[in-house]
């Protein structure tokens, strides 16, 4: 029973990340910060400041949609962090810019995760049919094909940990550094940040949930518990 308990474990985890999210997000959105940047313009600084003019930062619709894409080197904020001046939107744009920085570097997870993407676009969606295919046969190899490509997948997720980890770290130093947060603020950005970053931690943790009870019946332990 491990595996349900890892599961129910990451589910619990996945479902107060979401809720801590929005509610951290919601309630510093309201708090502007003292030095009255927005997030674009807090995003623009960072960006220039560490060599990337050619690093454009662009608003995308929706609401927490904020990312920073690899494949172009382009930082993209949500409407309401790319316009505001709260706690919450210099937090998520400097997170962002986090990541452009690692990419500068080429920080060794983020690096790795990249090169992770291609290969699990394909293994990602065989593994479920692998899977189903071997239980419903009973073909012990379909189903070891299938954990083997699932458990990509699960390391992709432990990959991601760190990665998202330090670019809060990097958003929080920066933000205080330049005196764009007071110390008083660094709460607020603390909340939100962590909240986020929560989210991967369950994510992360329902994925090894599921490899292990997928590994329980490779190893003939499915019913035993």
């Amino acid at each position: 029973m491990i595996w349900l308990i890892i599961s129910l474990i990451g589910v619990g985890l996945s479902l107060w990340a979401q809720f801590r999210v929005k509610s951290s997000f919601s309630r510093w959105s309201n708090i502007p910060t003292h030095s009255g940047l927005t997030g674009s313009v807090v995003a623009r600084e960072i960006l220039d400041r560490n060599g990337l003019y050619d690093v454009p930062v662009e608003m995308v619709p929706g609401v927490l949609t904020d990312h920073y894409d690899p494949t172009v080197r382009a930082v993209r904020l949500s409407e309401p962090v790319y316009r505001s001046d709260s706690i919450a939107s210099v937090s998520v744009a400097a997170h962002e810019c986090g990541h452009a920085l690692q990419h500068k570097e080429a920080y060794g997870a983020l690096v790795f995760r990249h090169r992770m993407v291609p290969i699990l676009n394909i293994t990602s969606g065989i593994a479920p049919w692998l899977l189903m295919m071997g239980f419903v046969l009973k073909a012990m190899n379909l189903v070891l094909l299938g954990v083997i490509l699932f458990a990509g997948v699960v390391l992709f997720h432990l990959v991601t940990l760190p990665v998202e980890f330090n670019a809060s770290a990097r958003a929080k130093k920066i933000l205080l550094q330049q005196g764009w947060i007071t110390e008083g603020e660094k709460r607020g950005v603390d909340r939100v940040l962590n909240a986020a970053a929560l989210t991967y931690v369950g994510s992360a943790v329902v994925a090894l949930g599921q490899l292990l009870y997928y590994a329980s019946f490779l190893l003939g332990r499915g019913d035993e518990d």
